[in-house]
């Protein structure tokens, strides 16, 4: 514990930080699909994800199994390029 601060205002901030993380700032997590370049083809990730939901040879059968999961989960698929940009994107939500 540094010595500057006491106990109290550690506390204070500890209560602060916890306020602040549960003030509802956070966006929540969505279930929109991306279709993504991938190696040497392409992927469906969910929105927010690091890891990829599945991958394939083709952008069109990404594309279908993105529909799949968008519909189940009435959430939008985003189509990207092959460089990288937004080329479409299909709404199943509300």
């Amino acid at each position: 514990m540094p010595k500057d601060k006491s106990w109290k205002q550690l506390i204070l901030d500890l209560a602060k930080a916890i306020s602040e993380s549960l003030s509802g700032t956070s966006r929540a997590r969505t279930w929109h699909q991306h279709v993504v370049p991938y190696e040497n083809g392409w992927a469906v990730r969910r929105e927010g994800n690091k890891r990829i939901t599945s991958k394939h040879r083709k952008q069109s059968t990404a594309i279908n199994k993105a529909k799949i999961i968008a519909k189940r989960k009435k959430a939008d698929v985003i189509i990207h390029r092959a460089s990288g940009g937004i080329r479409e994107r299909i709404r199943y939500g509300d």
